[in-house]
């Protein structure tokens, strides 16, 4: 079994853990996109039973990944992992009642935010939250000098990469007819950011 290990996943998912508590329904079905080595999806959805998970990725790469930690973990409610485009007008994977999404929109072209938002209301009922975890910028300035250090060595690796600035982010999404509901301050200078579908 080829297990991925994202060791950045071993402090952040307790605090993100408590975030989730307040912010998804009780049941139903999250969205996440980006799920990575699986670790988040197989962790949540443990502790949040009997709420489903649904991971996706731009790729099949990891899916050994996410359906091993799911096992790993006995999250019976992490269902089979799907390739979604964010990008894309159409996903494969019907409504949702929230979204999660977590250290993706930095390592991506600001497309995947604009697809991730078009998406989100799309797939999302009234009042459904999208929980987007992560480093931001405020007001155009970075948080802590690691997080622009961060966003230098991103840029370096990738122009179109880079840390978002969270007043970019709220604007576009209220055109998509999503409001900027909670903000929470993570360990390592990273937020924890939900916005709720109109």
């Amino acid at each position: 079994m080829s297990l991925r290990h994202a060791p950045a996943t071993l402090r952040n998912r307790d605090p993100i853990l408590a975030v989730l508590r307040r912010v998804l329904p009780r049941d139903g079905t999250v969205l996440e996109i980006g799920s990575g080595s699986g670790e988040h999806a197989a962790y949540f959805a443990a502790a949040l039973a009997p709420l489903r998970w649904r991971p996706t990725d731009a790729s099949d790469r990891d899916f050994a990944s996410i359906t091993g930690w799911a096992r790993e973990h006995g999250a019976s409610t992490v269902e089979p992992p799907r390739v979604l485009d964010a990008i894309s007008d159409t996903w494969p994977t019907g409504r949702a009642d929230a979204m999660f999404s977590a250290n993706v929109i930095h390592i991506a072209p600001w497309a995947v935010t604009e697809g991730m938002l078009r998406g989100a209301a799309r797939v999302l009922p009234s009042g459904a939250p999208l929980v987007l975890y992560g480093p931001f910028m405020r007001e155009g300035t970075h948080t802590a000098a690691s997080n622009a250090a961060f966003d230098a060595d991103l840029r370096r690796r990738d122009p179109s990469w880079g840390i978002r600035d969270l007043g970019t982010v709220a604007d576009v999404a209220a055109t998509h007819g999503l409001d900027l509901d909670d903000i929470t301050e993570m360990p390592a200078n990273n937020l924890t950011v939900v916005f709720r579908r109109r």
